[in-house]
Parts: C-alpha cells; structure tokens; sequence
C-alpha cells in the first residue's frame, strides 16, 4: 500500500476509535441519553473527520517530501477512514440498549484498534504484541478519563443546570 493511502487510513481508522469511543463513554456517563451520544457520533463523524484531514494535509505539505497527489491522497484517505469507522459506532447504539451498546462499541473499537495495530507490528518486524498492548493502553486510558470526566461533569454541572 502507498505510503501515502496506508498514513491516512492508519490515522483515520486509530482516530475514529479513540476519539468517537471517548466522546460516547463521557457523554454516556454524564447523560445516560441515546440522542446526545448519536448527535456526538455524528459531529465528530463530520468536524473531527474534516479537522483531521486538514491536520495530516498541513503535516504533510509541512514535510515538505511529498507530491501535491499524495499530500491529497493521505487528506482523502484520512476523512473517509475517521468519517466512516465513526459512523461505524451509531449501528450499536441504535440496536441494543444503551448500556449494553457501549460496551459492545468498546468491544468494536478493541477488536478493529487490535487488527490494525497487528498489521502494524507486523510490518514494523518487531514484537507485535508489544505494538498490539500500547495501543490499547492508550485507547484503554483514554476511555477510563473519559467515562469519569462524564461522571464528573454530571454530577458537578449537573447542580448548576
């Protein structure tokens, strides 16, 4: 895969699960509501997939070593992966109950985050598992700040509401 495809996938894909599993973990534990966690699922399908290729096309004219095709190629690539994997989370939470769709998302989430970074590990020629468990440390921690930054917010703000 070029260079230039597999850098927006990558980070599309990595993106679209960290960032869309910590919003709907924190809004859950903060709302409990199935229309807020749909409505934060949408939004960063749309903003953080566009903020996202914009971030990686200034990077990688930023470098300075790529072709104007291939800075455009890693821009594209990089919005439908975050834009769709995203999308990818509404299909739990509009068929299971609420708490029972976060953690099959998490489970999702977990398993895709795993596929990639094996291939990753892979491609690397080093420890794969070693590759597999930072990455999902991170998503892990990630989404453990989350869900108690919600609880936080809920039962802080939720007196001055």
């Amino acid at each position: 895969m070029k260079h230039s495809l597999k850098t927006g996938l990558c980070f599309g894909m990595t993106s679209g699960i960290i960032t869309t599993l910590g919003l709907m973990v924190g809004l859950h534990a903060g709302t409990h509501s199935r229309l807020v966690i749909l409505g934060g699922i949408l939004t960063i399908a749309i903003a953080d997939a566009f903020s996202d290729a914009l971030g990686i096309h200034i990077s990688e004219e930023a470098e300075g070593m790529h072709t104007e095709r291939e800075i455009w190629t890693s821009t594209l690539s990089t919005f439908v992966s975050k834009f769709v994997f995203a999308l990818t989370f509404v299909v739990p939470v509009l068929l299971f109950e609420l708490s029972m769709a976060i953690l099959v998302s998490v489970a999702w989430g977990l398993l895709a985050l795993s596929l990639l970074s094996i291939e990753i590990g892979k491609d690397q020629k080093g420890s794969t598992w070693k590759v597999v468990g930072e990455h999902l440390l991170i998503v892990l921690v990630v989404i453990a700040i989350t869900h108690y930054v919600g609880e936080w917010i809920a039962t802080t703000c939720g007196q001055l509401l």
